[in-house]
């Protein structure tokens, strides 16, 4: 199979095996009688960031740790300069500042500790699973505060998912599609890591570069419908809050996954500019969000700009 047509292919079947995997779970959480605020925090965050999980597991089981590193900070920059600047061009973004705080703080938080572990050089068993651990922390804490409060943002988000509109109405049948969405996931993925890996060397650009732009943009599909769905209806917290919540997921959930299987070397560059970037560019989203007026319209212009400038440098410099 040509390489291209390898990733096209593999992108594809990555991003239907992910609806087809929520859409079945969602259906099978829903029959088992799970309340629609747990549904919100778990399968929808953890759902539209399981390419971004899948794919990164799979690029460090290859030997690709280039492309596992760079999906997971490629991600989390695009989420935030892509994802955000659209959501923000579309309908003005003005957030809930107790859950910008929290979120929002807890995404910095893991992006300082994720910048951390990074600059060592490596991502050790012991230092993902601590990873994982800081996350269920996170997702415990967030449903006990949620569920005082009520079933508000996490309802709504888990209402604006696409996949999630449509609920099997049989276990069984909920069952069978999360699997099989699962399976698409898995071998899509496979077929993305080797046309990505094979496009890098071919064109001579790095596999770090591959991850960052090529693997990271399509991985963020998931989270581009979701938040731009969100903002058109109006529901810029549900946009913002999938931003930040996904960001956190690929940080602790899918690095610290990805490095307790399989310990991954961090590239050279990465290390040493795009961690940076990606701490810089959350602080000021955080603060654009955190303003009076929130995110405007020609801000996320900006933000869309900056993206598009920082792929440039990507591909044109660091290739």
């Amino acid at each position: 199979m040509p390489t291209w047509l390898a990733v096209t292919a593999g992108l594809a079947v990555l991003l239907a095996g992910g609806q087809a995997f929520v859409h079945g779970s969602t259906g099978v959480a829903r029959q088992l009688g799970l309340s629609p605020l747990l549904i919100g925090l778990t399968l929808v965050g953890f759902g539209t960031s399981l390419p971004e999980l899948v794919t990164s597991v799979q690029a460090a089981r290859v030997g690709a740790p280039g492309i596992a590193v760079g999906n997971v900070v490629g991600s989390n920059i695009a989420n935030l300069l892509l994802i955000g600047g659209l959501a923000a061009v579309v309908t003005p973004i003005a957030v809930a500042r107790t859950a910008l705080w929290r979120d929002g703080g807890v995404m910095l938080a893991a992006s300082l500790a994720c910048a951390g572990v990074l600059a060592t050089g490596v991502v050790t068993r012991w230092m993902g699973a601590l990873l994982v651990l800081a996350l269920v922390a996170y997702l415990i804490a967030a449903y006990r505060h949620e569920r005082r409060a009520g079933p508000t943002a996490a309802h709504d988000a888990a209402a604006d998912l696409p996949a999630a509109r449509a609920i099997p109405h049989r276990l069984l049948a909920g069952v069978a599609l999360a699997a099989l969405g699962l399976a698409g996931v898995v071998a899509g993925a496979d077929l993305l890591v080797t046309g990505a890996v094979a496009v890098a060397r071919g064109a001579g650009l790095s596999e770090a570069a591959i991850g960052l732009t090529l693997v990271a943009l399509g991985t963020s599909l998931p989270e581009l419908a979701v938040s731009t769905i969100a903002a058109a209806r109006g529901h810029t917290d549900v946009a913002v809050g999938n931003i930040l919540g996904s960001n956190t997921f690929n940080l602790l959930g899918i690095l610290g996954v990805t490095g307790a299987i399989a310990p991954i070397a961090v590239p050279a560059s990465v290390a040493r500019l795009d961690v940076w970037l990606m701490l810089g560019v959350s602080a000021l989203f955080l603060a654009l969000a955190a303003s009076r007026a929130g995110v405007a319209r020609w801000e996320g212009a900006l933000l869309l700009l900056a993206y598009g400038g920082y792929l440039g440098v990507l591909i044109g410099v660091r290739g």
